[in-house]
């Protein structure tokens, strides 16, 4: 007896073992490859993503970063303004939110799942616009994603956590949105080391600024993005758009 549980138990760790080798390895170059950037890149993410969970639908890590990887392909199509960017968005972010919506349910004390469930009904909302997001019923869902996200790990993501709530607030429509709870959460951001490094937190704290109304406000939203300098096609063209409200 004790010979055929051994036997069966080296059966199973030579099963085990190079699938975990395989898992391993694809998870590897496809992190390698998002961490290249870029679009064809991210696109590239997402079979090898799938591919893991194909064989281990439970893989917390896998689950999370195809959500990622859903959500940040839209992201990229919106700044680039590639053709047919807000049908791209509108499916991409719907996938991401499937997705992360899994991963909240496999590791719910772990913020990733929550936090690009909120990121990608950003991005679905770009497609389909915030208007159609509320009325689908993602306000809520989009609130407490977030701010489970932000209790578990606010600083993940680079503070990612703290900039989603603060756009959130202030991107819902009236009577939903809150300028000051956003303005709360953005000027959090922009005590961080992170508020700097891409376009999102000035071009977001500019626009609330210069929503709030007021010549410090405006002055001060003017200031910032003057500063600012982005690649990016979609915060450029925001840029100018704010900049000439500012005056």
């Amino acid at each position: 007896m004790k010979k055929i549980v051994s036997v069966f138990l080296c059966s199973l760790l030579f099963i085990m073992v190079p699938f975990t080798v395989f898992a391993v390895d694809i998870m590897t170059k496809a992190d390698a490859l998002y961490n290249q950037g870029g679009m064809e890149n991210l696109k590239k993410t997402i079979p090898m993503y799938q591919q893991i969970l194909g064989a281990d639908a439970k893989n917390y890590e896998a689950t999370w970063k195809l959500a990622r990887s859903y959500r940040d392909y839209g992201d990229a199509a919106k700044g680039k303004k590639v053709e047919g960017w807000k049908d791209i968005c509108a499916e991409y972010g719907k996938l991401g939110m499937e997705t992360a919506q899994k991963a909240t349910e496999l590791e719910s004390d772990k913020p990733e799942g929550y936090y690009f469930y909120g990121l990608s009904v950003g991005v679905y909302s770009e497609g389909v616009s915030v208007l159609t997001a509320v009325r689908q019923g993602l306000k809520n869902k989009t609130q407490s994603n977030f701010e489970k996200a932000y209790e578990i790990d606010k600083m993940l993501d680079e503070a990612g956590p703290i900039i989603g709530l603060g756009r959130f607030w202030m991107v819902l429509p009236w009577p939903l949105n809150d300028k000051k709870k956003s303005l709360t959460y953005l000027r959090e951001y922009q005590g961080t080391e992170f508020f700097w490094v891409g376009p999102t937190g000035p071009i977001y704290l500019a626009e609330l600024l210069i929503d709030l109304g007021g010549k410090e406000n405006k002055a001060e939203a003017k200031a910032m993005l003057e500063k600012l300098q982005t690649d990016s096609k979609f915060y450029q063209e925001e840029k100018v758009k704010l900049l000439k409200k500012a005056q």
